[in-house]
């Protein structure tokens, strides 16, 4: 997912590893998406929608 965010948005993609199940997308600073808040891990179209909106 990271290659093809990078490649659709031409930005640089950080992957911070974590425990616990929490999986979540920052753009700009601003929180997209969290499965932690959300408890359902995210397709990845739906991860691509979510930056496109932002």
């Amino acid at each position: 997912m990271a290659a093809k965010v990078e490649k659709q948005f031409d930005v640089k993609v950080e992957m911070i590893p974590s425990s616990g199940g929490v999986f979540e997308v920052v753009a700009d600073d601003k929180l997209i998406y969290s499965k932690k808040a959300t408890g359902v891990f995210p397709g990845e179209g739906n991860v691509m929608d979510l930056l496109q909106q932002s």
